[in-house]
């Protein structure tokens, strides 16, 4: 559920944009700034020389040391929200999604560890393996919609958020949405994957399946959805009214496509609508806002098209 906590008793801000600076530094740093720049372009190249966090401090042909910014680890409402495992509040603590994604970028969020698998920011793909191998979610509860395996569980939050979706969507007269396969096991996807290698060979499973400790599935926070009444195959699932809806909306309720088209050499897999991905509403909405495709690109991660080995 998205939190509506906020960062508390947070420090005076100094003139210059992001974190607060130790007032000794704020004051050096504009003062060398205006010693060295003409005063007839002071203004305007002071200005457009303020960085944003945890950028390097630059005027036109004049280049500066990176200027130090407060940790948003150390701040107390991000550390009770860690504390707590609570996500939503975490992120609100930094100031919403597009200030934690720029802080998680800068290397200015220690806390944030983007490969823990019990955190909805975790990036899990071809390159980077779970850790542990074998993670199990702590809980997981059935998704409230049809389901057409016997994988519809996910974590409780995911649950929560993709009734509501499916509520949305049925409401706006698309059709009703379900569930093929939320939480995978390791051992699971072992047979999962074992069979697309049976069926399309190697290279064939890897453009379609993850091998088994590589799967978002094996997080609890991915679905694959189907388009129902009657429910039709995950395949056909983009061609339907439903697998439109949710390309535009699903961003609302804390998903993200997570392998769209035409970005197979980034995230490593062919092109799958029906499979969402829970990240949270703040992050989702940044994400959305800023035009991005892949996580890959949205945390500044290298892209995955291949196994390392």
């Amino acid at each position: 559920m998205q939190s509506s906590r906020q960062p508390q008793h947070a420090p005076p801000r100094s003139p210059i944009r992001g974190p607060a600076l130790p007032i000794g530094v704020a004051v050096t740093a504009i003062g060398v700034l205006l010693s060295i720049v003409p005063a007839s372009a002071t203004d305007a190249r002071v200005e457009s020389a303020m960085p944003e966090p945890g950028r390097v401090l630059s005027v036109p042909g004049i280049e500066f040391d990176a200027i130090p910014v407060v940790d948003p680890c150390s701040e107390q409402p991000v550390i009770d929200a860690i504390a707590a495992g609570d996500d939503a509040a975490t992120v609100a603590a930094f100031g919403g999604g597009e200030s934690f994604r720029q802080a998680v970028i800068a290397g200015n969020a220690p806390c944030i560890a983007l490969d823990d698998p019990s955190r909805v920011w975790v990036v899990v793909n071809k390159t980077r393996p779970l850790d542990p191998i074998d993670f199990a979610p702590a809980s997981l509860t059935p998704a409230p919609l049809q389901t057409t395996t016997q994988s519809g569980q996910v974590r409780t939050d995911v649950a929560a958020a993709v009734g509501e979706m499916a509520e949305a969507a049925a409401d706006a007269g698309v059709g009703q949405i379900g569930v093929n396969n939320g939480y995978r096991s390791y051992d699971l996807q072992v047979r999962t994957y074992a069979t697309h290698v049976r069926n399309k060979g190697q290279a064939g499973a890897d453009a379609a399946s993850a091998r088994a400790g590589h799967s978002e599935h094996q997080t609890g926070l991915a679905l694959d959805l189907v388009a129902c009444a009657p429910c039709g195959a995950i395949e056909s699932f983009g061609a339907t009214p439903q697998g439109a809806w949710v390309a535009e909306h699903a961003w609302e309720y804390g998903f993200i496509v997570r392998y769209e088209s035409g970005e197979t050499a980034i995230s490593g897999y062919m092109p799958e609508p029906w499979h969402v991905r829970y990240i949270g509403r703040e992050l989702a909405a940044a994400y959305h806002s800023g035009g991005f495709h892949t996580l890959e690109e949205f945390f500044g991660l290298p892209a995955a098209p291949d196994y390392p080995h």
